[in-house]
């Protein structure tokens, strides 16, 4: 298992990209509407400071690898979407 240090770098990169991309699909296609860029913004901040907060706080009394399983099925989960979204935002 990757140390608590390691996985909220990770979750910030990830976090990161996605952010940008998000930003460079609103400012290179002209046909986005900025409330739907905005809240997509928005859920993406709120990702990383859930999952950024969960890491730093283990659930007690379960077990700590699935724990740590969970929340990264989660976070790809809730990733996948949120880069489904920005998809669907360019078209």
């Amino acid at each position: 298992m990757a140390s608590k240090r390691t996985l909220k770098q990770t979750v910030n990169s990830i976090c990161n990209a996605v952010l940008s991309e998000c930003i460079a699909a609103y400012l290179y296609s002209g046909h986005i509407d900025q409330k739907n860029a905005d809240a997509l913004i928005d859920s993406i901040i709120g990702i990383r400071n859930d999952f950024v907060s969960r890491i730093s706080h283990p659930e007690p009394g379960m077990p700590a690898k699935t724990f740590y399983n969970d929340l990264a099925n989660d976070f790809n989960k809730q990733i996948c979407e949120v880069i489904d979204q920005i998809g669907n935002l360019c078209e």
